[in-house]
């Protein structure tokens, strides 16, 4: 429990249990340690029954820290009106996965979002975000509030929340904004492109602070404008939860790569299938592969039927069960422009896993550069069919009991909170 003393601090997050997915674990992680360093979390979300996720998890709820405070509020109808006019189904996949290639209806739908619900679908949110945040603001004299997108019309509730109520700011990106690697995939117009630049810039260069979650997607934050000042900017990674990996987890008895999140079009496998396939000639392996697969990826997987496991997603705690079980965790980073930059959260629960990662993704990117700093794993250009066929026979004959790597200790949650509390401390 927070003491009397601690200082409050409010996070507005459209993402917080019962929501699945990567993006819930960033805060619900953070919100979990901050009392250790006296600073009392106090949540805004939206409602979860007029939420649109793309995956929901239940299990999660029992993570949130005995005591947390959590505000909902309403949302107004944007993404049901996206939904009426590009007949939409759902909330989409991160980069579009199970879409495969798109068809004439998905053009109109990725247009119709891109173009015309800026900066995004989840606007809706933003008035009823911003009334219950000003009054908790005044009611419970916070001073410092944090915005995190996705969805990035979050940080439009901070911007007002400044300005309005002179509060201090931060802006957490968990991913980047017009840099994402599937952002033309919405077939933005120049109008579109200038109004989303716009916002992105207004929010870098006025809130207080900015924290992002690689040092590449700094340098692309601070290419946006010479008025953001580098100062303010900082890096926290994602990370591990410490806790998640406690107790006893047995290997599985036969050789198992597993692969957990999406699987998206533009993620480029073809050499790795290649590799496994060329390793049955050997001995017996199973690729489990945990998530949304898009369907272009079937006749790949295909040719080592009998080997593959396809499950949908899972809650968490299974998820991680099923890593520390592995012999191998597969890491794919999209073969796209800014993909040096990329550090998908589930990176560092593969590192806390202690499991070797096989990551195909640039070899000069900071994926690879952290891998190779922490001796978790090693990383391979997407065709390196030789390269990813010798690295599996090495694991293969490795022994089957679990190895600490203490070497990834500096990014535990435990750890990460307390660099969140440095910039929360600053004045």
């Amino acid at each position: 429990m927070p003491s009397r003393s601690s200082k409050k601090v409010l996070i507005i997050t459209y993402y917080w249990p019962p929501a699945g997915g990567p993006g819930v674990q960033r805060w619900l992680k953070f919100a979990s340690y901050l009392p250790e360093f006296d600073h009392e979390p106090i949540i805004l979300t939206v409602d979860p029954d007029k939420a649109e996720y793309p995956v929901r998890d239940n299990s999660l709820l029992e993570e949130v820290r005995p005591g947390q405070r959590v505000y909902h509020t309403g949302t107004s109808g944007w993404y049901n009106l996206y939904k009426r006019v590009a007949k939409a189904r759902t909330a989409p996949y991160s980069g579009f996965v199970g879409e495969g290639q798109p068809t004439l209806k998905q053009k109109i739908s990725r247009f119709i979002r891109g173009n015309f619900f800026l900066p995004d679908a989840r606007r809706g949110w933003n008035k009823h975000a911003y009334r219950e945040a000003a009054r908790i603001v005044r009611e419970e004299g916070i001073d410092t509030i944090i915005t995190t997108g996705p969805p990035m019309s979050t940080h439009l509730v901070g911007r007002k929340l400044q300005r309005e109520l002179a509060t201090r700011w931060i802006a957490d990106f968990r991913d980047p904004w017009t840099d994402i690697y599937y952002y033309d995939k919405f077939y933005p117009t120049p109008l579109a492109r200038a109004v989303d630049r716009h916002h992105e810039r207004s929010v870098l260069t006025r809130a207080d602070a900015v924290i992002t979650v690689s040092h590449h997607t700094r340098e692309q934050f601070l290419a946006k404008s010479p008025a953001i000042d580098p100062g303010k900017v900082r890096v926290i990674h994602n990370g591990y939860d410490a806790r998640d990996f406690s107790g006893e987890c047995p290997k599985e008895k036969e050789f198992t790569i597993t692969y957990t999140g999406t699987l998206a079009a533009d993620y480029t496998v073809k050499a790795f299938i290649a590799a496994v396939r060329g390793l049955l000639v050997d001995s017996p392996l199973r690729l489990r592969l945990v998530g949304k697969v898009d369907p272009l990826h079937a006749g790949e997987l295909e040719t080592l039927a009998g080997h593959v496991e396809l499950h949908p997603f899972v809650p968490h705690a299974e998820a991680i069960r099923w890593m520390r079980q592995s012999s191998v965790l597969l890491l794919i980073i999209p073969d796209a422009p800014g993909s040096k930059g990329n550090l998908p959260g589930k990176l560092f629960e593969y590192m806390g896993s202690g499991v070797p990662v096989l990551c195909l993704a640039p070899p000069d990117g900071e994926a690879a550069r952290i891998l190779r700093s922490r001796e978790a794993g090693q990383t391979f250009d997407y065709n390196d069919e030789a390269g990813i066929r010798d690295f599996l026979r090495t694991c293969r004959d490795l022994p089957s009991t679990p190895r600490e790597n203490r070497r990834v200790q500096d990014y535990s949650r435990h750890s990460l909170t307390r660099a969140l509390v440095a910039i929360l401390n600053e004045r």
